[in-house]
This record gives structure tokens, sequence and C-alpha cells, in this order.
């Protein structure tokens, strides 16, 4: 049995498509320029091809940093033009402003408007070619989904919300069917018989298998699985499926067999690795507490006028294995705000001063911590400290909420850059999924990745 042909992007092969088409059209336009017009800043030839590299690594750089390789801003135009012009700027002045690396300065300034039309367009123009047929319907990856009836609108809610362009098509009940089986209303139910035929006439891509308890599932929809694993036909469990998508680990569909979904990076234990990143720790926080005593003066006067009171303020959290330690900040919100007791900080808190706004969204507060990483206390990347109040309530209710501590929290993080301000029991839960995410894939790459994401977070002062 095979499926129609379907083309159908994952979102890694999405985000390798955007760089490299962006670097292609980027090129053929400087090329175009300078063979039909009087465009000579940067030549496009074999002895001026480190002109390009620099500027390719310029576009990638500034471009990920203003995401314009995100994937929900690139599938409609009206967010990823002002990523485009973003980029386009930044790249254009950076490459100006370093003529070491790449061309002098052009006599004819009008060349430097050339320069950023030869960019501008060709961004816009692919990426408006991408939104047409790259992210339209006809490229959709399509699914079917096998589950208990119980589990599916929540299933089909996360997988909307991670990726648009995966579609479930329909989904098969796995359990025994019974007089008072629930009905699930909001999508296709097919009967178990049907799966192959299904796959053929619908053109599924994959078969999705969700269920919480594998014991559930009807002997005849195992030995279907079964034949079309064996055909090589993709089949693919829920976790899995969740994870390449949303980033997260599904912590509240992890059942009694919980440790075969943390197979935790070998890195946690990996002595090169953790050398590695005590060695940027150090590094990173001795220049960023030089940077912080140069802000110092204007940020104690900001305090002294929006604040007024003291500059600093600390505060216990619970640190790697559970171990409670002090954490050192910049104070932003108005004295004496827990004077009835520790509360939920949350988004546009009224107890947070103008002048703690500005500190909150530029990440500014948060510089004093510094201290706590050089103490190794902390680490620049990890999971966010919380406060052992507010860890003991969330264990009670989150399963796996404990298992965050087994590294050690950072002053930034992937639910930091990825998720939403934590005010609720639910918006914890989401950045507890980030955060597992993390600890079992971490590595030098994610690591970067966390800072390019964290230096976005900064320049559109998105941090709370």
């Amino acid at each position: 049995m095979t499926s129609k042909s379907n083309i159908h992007f994952e979102i890694s092969e999405r985000k390798i498509l955007l760089r490299i088409l962006d670097v292609f059209f980027i090129g053929l336009a400087l090329y175009i320029f300078s063979f039909f017009s009087g465009f000579d800043y940067i030549k496009i030839d074999e002895t001026h091809w480190r002109w390009l590299v620099v500027l390719v690594i310029y576009i990638m750089g500034f471009g990920t940093i203003f995401e314009l390789y995100d994937l929900k801003k690139s599938s409609k135009i009206e967010t990823v033009s002002s990523a485009i012009v973003l980029t386009t700027s930044i790249t254009v002045l950076v490459y100006l402003l370093t003529p070491y690396y790449t061309p002098t300065l052009p006599e004819n300034r009008i060349q430097i408007l050339y320069f950023y039309l030869a960019i501008l367009f060709p961004l816009l123009i692919w990426r408006l070619a991408y939104i047409t047929f790259i992210a339209s319907p006809r490229f959709y990856k399509r699914a079917l989904l096998v589950a208990e009836v119980s589990n599916v609108e929540a299933i089909i809610a996360s997988f909307n919300a991670a990726d648009p362009n995966y579609q479930i098509i329909g989904f098969i009940n796995c359990e025994a069917e019974n007089e008072n089986s629930v009905k699930f209303k909001g999508l296709t139910q097919y009967s178990p018989n049907e799966i192959h035929k299904i796959i053929i006439d619908k053109n599924i891509s994959e078969v999705v298998v969700a269920s919480s308890n594998s014991e559930r599932i009807t002997p005849s929809i195992y030995v279907d699985l079964a034949t079309l694993l064996e055909r090589g036909y993709p089949i693919r469990e829920y976790t899995q499926v969740y994870e390449d998508m949303s980033y997260r680990v599904p912590v509240s569909f992890i059942g009694k067999d919980f440790y075969k979904y943390f197979p935790f990076s070998r890195n946690n234990k990996n002595k090169l690795y953790l050398a590695y990143r005590r060695v940027f720790d150090i590094i990173l926080s001795v220049i960023g507490i030089f940077c912080t005593l140069l802000f110092l003066p204007f940020i104690a006067i900001g305090n002294a006028i929006g604040n007024r009171g003291p500059l600093l303020y600390s505060q216990e959290r619970i640190g790697k294995n559970g171990k409670i330690f002090k954490i050192f900040k910049f104070r932003s919100m108005v004295k004496n705000a827990e004077a009835d007791g520790a509360v939920w900080a949350t988004k546009n808190d009224a107890r947070v001063t103008s002048f703690g706004r500005f500190l909150r969204r530029t990440r500014l507060d948060e510089l004093p911590q510094l201290i706590n990483i050089l103490k190794g206390e902390m680490s620049i990347i990890g999971p966010r400290p919380e406060r052992p109040i507010f860890v003991n309530e969330l264990a009670l209710v989150i399963p796996f909420y404990h298992t965050r501590h087994i590294v050690k929290p950072g002053l930034t993080g992937w639910a930091q850059v990825l998720a939403r301000y934590g005010s609720s029991i639910d918006d914890s839960q989401v950045k507890l999924e980030y955060d597992l995410y993390y600890i079992k894939h971490r590595s030098f790459l994610l690591d970067f990745n966390i800072i390019i994401k964290t230096l976005s977070t900064i320049v559109f002062f998105r941090g709370q």
C-alpha cells in the first residue's frame, strides 16, 4: 500500500529553505545590479568572494535577531515585512561601517541606495512567493491521529498552536467501542477498519499515535499499525511530534512510564560541556559586570527619580538540587510590595513602577544576578530560579516540577525567550515544558540559539 505523493516541508526544512533562498536571491540581485547598471560597490566574482561571505553572515545574524526566520512571522507579509526592513537596514549600516572586512565606502553615494534596494527587494519578493506557495495549504502536512477520544481536543489544540501547517485530517479511536463511548464532534472520526483506505484516499503523510496507555490500543489497530510500519509507512508517537514542533515536553501527557520521555541529554554529565559552560559563564559575567558599572550611574538616577527607594533587593530562590540561595536584582516594584505576603507577579502588575517597567522590558533589572553566576549559584542559561513558596505550590499540581532543578538556574533560558510571563499555574506548566525540553536537549547549538533569541527579546522590549 502506498499513498499518493504529497509534497510537504518539515519545520527545519522550511527554516533552511528560507535562509538558502534569501542568500540566493540577494546574490542574484547584486549580480544583476552590477551587470546591468553602474553599481560596483560590491562585485560578485572569484576575487571578491569574501565580501559576499561577510554579507551572508550579517544577513543571517541580524535576520535571526530580528526574527526574519520565525515561521509564524514568515507566514504573513504584514509581520515579516517589518523584519525584512529592520534586517536590511541594520545589515547595510554595519556592512558600510566595517570596511576592513567589506568594500570601502563608494565615492558615488547613490551606490549605497542601490546596495540597500538590492537586498530589500529580493527579500520582499521571495518572502511574498513563500507565503503564496510554500506556506499555502497545498504544502500542509496531512496526518491521521490514533488516540482516545478524551485526548483528541487537547492534542489538536496543541498541534494548531505549534504549527498551523500541520493538519490533522481525522482520527481513529484506539479504544474498544462500547455503548457509552463519548463521541468527539470537532473532527471526522473514522472506523479502525478504514485505516488503509483513509491513508490512500486522504493523502495522509503520517500516522500519529497518542495513547496515554498503550494497553488501551485494540489488537486490530495494533496489527494495522505494525503492518504499516513494516511497509515503511511513517508511524510517530505524539510526544515525539509535539516536541519536534513546539520544542516542549508535554508533561500532562506523561504517565507512569515517565522514564521513557526523559532520556536527558548526555551533555548534563559531559565534563567537557560542563567545563565550557563554567568558563562561558565566568567570561560573560565579568564582561557583563563591567558593562553594568557603566550603566550604574544612569540606573541609580532613574531609581532615585522613578522608584524612590533602595536600588538593590534580594530574594530567596531555589537553585540546583533544591538548594536555596539569595538572588540579586535591581528593584522594579514599589517599596513593601509584599507587605501582605508573597503574591504572584502578573503582566502589567500595578506594583511595578514606571522606571521599573523599563528595567524589566530591557532586562536590566536582572544584571545584578551576574554576581550569582560568578559565585556558581546560577548560570547564564538555564531555567529561571523560582521562589520556595511558589515551588512548593506548583510541585503539588504540576507533575515533574522539581525536575527543572537538576541543572543550575539561569539568567535567561528557553522558557524565557519562548513562553509568556508566568502569572498562573497554566503558564508555569508551559514554562516547565520548555525548561524540560532544554534540560533534555541542551547543547552548544541550543545555548547559542537562546543567546540570539534573548537579544531579540531585548531589542523588541519583550522582557517582563
